[in-house]
C-alpha cells in the first residue's frame, strides 16, 4: 500500500489524477446546502481537494468556510477559481491535527481516501471539530470495503457501526440524486454531535 502523504495527494493533483474529482458541486450536497438559511454558520470541508463545495458556500454568502486539505496545489485550484476567497480559511495542514470547532462539517470524498485503519480516528475527530448541536453531513460510497484504494469503501451496515456509537443518525440513505456514473453508489448522511 502507498503512502498516502501530502506529496501523494499534491502529485495527484499536479497531474490531474483525480478522477474522483466531478468538476462541480456533488448534487446530494448541493440539495443539503440551498436548505441551509443561516449563512453565518462556521462550515468545514476536510480533504476538500478542489473545494468545489466551498466554491458554492462562498458564491451563495456563507462567510465562514474553511477548507482543510494536504494538497497545496488542490487549495491553489481553489483560490485560481475564487480569488476572493479567504487565504486565511485555507489551512494547508493534515485534518488530524485541527484545533478549531465548527457548526457543520460537510464530508465529500475525504473519508473514502483515508486508510480504513484510520476510520475510528477519523469518527472521534469530527466528534471534537463539531460544536455542541453541530451536524455532519455528507456522501460516502458503497463500494467493497477490501478494494486496494483509494477510494476506500463500505456499505451502509459499516457505516452506521462506526458512527452510531458516537453521533446521532438522522439519515444513512441511498442518494436519489447523484450523477449518472455515481448512481446506486452513494450514501447520503447526516449526523448530529450527541450532547
Amino acid at each position: 500500500m502507498e503512502n498516502l502523504d501530502a506529496s501523494y495527494w499534491d502529485n495527484r493533483y499536479k497531474n490531474n489524477d483525480d478522477r474522483w474529482d466531478l468538476g462541480e458541486i456533488s448534487p446530494p450536497i448541493k440539495t443539503f446546502i440551498d436548505q441551509l438559511t443561516n449563512k453565518s454558520i462556521r462550515i468545514l470541508i476536510p480533504g476538500g481537494g478542489n473545494s468545489y463545495e466551498a466554491e458554492y458556500l462562498f458564491n451563495n454568502g456563507f462567510t465562514n468556510v474553511y477548507v482543510v486539505d494536504l494538497s497545496a496545489t488542490a487549495l491553489q485550484n481553489l483560490k485560481l477559481r475564487v480569488p476572493q476567497f479567504p487565504q486565511a480559511h485555507l489551512m494547508h495542514c493534515n485534518f488530524f491535527e485541527l484545533d478549531l470547532t465548527f457548526d457543520l462539517i460537510i464530508e465529500q470524498t475525504f473519508f473514502c481516501a483515508l486508510q480504513p485503519n484510520l476510520r475510528n480516528e477519523y469518527v472521534l475527530k469530527m466528534q471534537s471539530l463539531l460544536a455542541n448541536k453541530g451536524t455532519l453531513v455528507g456522501v460516502l460510497f458503497i463500494l467493497p470495503l477490501d478494494k486496494q484504494g483509494p477510494p476506500f469503501g463500505g456499505n451502509k451496515a459499516v457505516y452506521s457501526n462506526l458512527f452510531e456509537p458516537v453521533f446521532e443518525i438522522q439519515i444513512l440513505e441511498k442518494c436519489y440524486n447523484s450523477i449518472e456514473s455515481r448512481r446506486g453508489k452513494e450514501l447520503f448522511f447526516k449526523l448530529h454531535h450527541k450532547t
